[in-house]
């Protein structure tokens, strides 16, 4: 029999009922769960699994000042939305502040930062910029007229976590956010499979990283569809900036990245299977594990003599931007004689890492 209104008309072509109010017109289909339903309920389940993940995991004590990695894209805008309004509804007692990474390039990262200073206006936010030059010395655009377009997001992404552990200490918070979801998450595991590093395998899918270290991380999209947070932002009309990166087409992630997605569009839920794959390894127990010390030149976590970043930033003040990539081998004996010598000074010349002690 065909469903009618109220007033005697057919329904039939309207379209499908929300399936969890069953009243209002579903609006969407969830990529999780590939359930229809209509924008409220759409709202109101996005944003109560995500405050589910943060109380069941503890992720935030009343009181904390938390840092938000803020860089104007989907998933960081999204966070920062639904982080203030979890705050306000649910009495967290957090201090939340916007915390972004000027990594130098131009056409790119100068206009997503735009983004990140209305979005400060929007929702009330404090916002503290750091950049690569200050810190560092060297802006992207400079790194890669050096070194070229092969290894840059390896310098891009060792600089900014540390650089985000630098700002965050200077907003002296106790945890920084970061806006990773289920699909970076997904790929990370993958990445260190690939790869065969053990050590980050080990830890890539927990919830919260770093304890040991001065700030500690959490990541409240774990569970959180990249998709979904997409159709959040759309829906609700945030303000946010979509392009992407000028130098990271050829990155090694981009083609684990496509690879997700087939699976995704095949099976849903594989992106939750290997997440939970991921969580359910384990590391023999006879598996050599890197030890965690300091960096002895800027105090940085680091389970070798010198920081990750301290080697690279060596390489490009000497003039070898390939000395922290891969290994020495091709050097010749003087240049590797060379740089033995230097390790060891106290300062980078002109061009210093600092501490994080501010």
């Amino acid at each position: 029999m065909e469903e009618a209104d109220g007033n005697g008309k057919s329904m039939k072509g309207r379209g499908r009922l929300c399936c969890i109010c069953n009243k209002r017109r579903a609006a969407l289909k969830r990529p999780k769960t590939l359930e229809q339903i209509c924008r409220e309920c759409f709202y109101e389940v996005f944003e109560e699994e995500i405050h589910q993940v943060i109380v069941e995991n503890q992720l935030f004590k009343p009181g904390e000042r938390i840092a938000l990695g803020a860089s104007g894209g989907k998933d960081s805008t999204v966070l920062a939305y639904v982080l203030s309004e979890l705050n306000r509804r649910h009495n967290y007692g957090l201090d939340l502040f916007l915390l972004s990474v000027d990594e130098g390039i131009t056409g790119y990262r100068d206009d997503s930062l735009e983004t990140v200073k209305r979005n400060e206006i929007q929702y009330g936010l404090p916002l503290k910029i750091v950049s690569y030059k200050d810190l560092y010395g060297w802006t992207m655009d400079e790194i890669v007229k050096m070194i070229g377009l092969k290894n840059n997001c390896t310098f891009c992404g060792v600089f900014r976590r540390q650089a985000l552990d630098r700002g965050a200490a200077l907003l002296k918070v106790d945890k920084l956010a970061t806006g990773h979801n289920a699909d970076d998450i997904a790929e990370t595991v993958l990445l260190n499979i690939l790869r065969g590093d053990i050590a980050r395998l080990s830890r890539c899918t927990s919830i919260i990283t770093g304890e040991d270290g001065p700030i500690p991380r959490c990541k409240p999209f774990k569970y959180t569809y990249e998709k979904e947070i997409v159709m959040y932002a759309y829906f609700k009309r945030l303000d946010y900036f979509s392009t992407e990166c000028i130098y990271s087409p050829n990155a090694y992630r981009g083609f684990v990245r496509e690879f997700i997605k087939d699976l995704e569009r095949i099976r849903p839920r594989a992106i939750l299977d290997i997440i939970q794959s991921g969580e359910d390894f384990r590391i023999s127990t006879s598996t050599k594990m890197p030890e965690q010390g300091t960096c002895e030149r800027c105090g940085y976590i680091s389970s070798q003599k010198w920081c990750k970043a301290c080697v690279l930033l060596e390489g490009l003040n000497r003039g070898l931007p390939k000395l922290g990539i891969g290994r020495s081998r091709g050097l010749s004996d003087d240049r590797k004689k060379g740089i033995k010598e230097n390790i060891g000074t106290k300062s980078i010349e002109s061009k210093q890492c600092g501490t994080l002690d501010f």
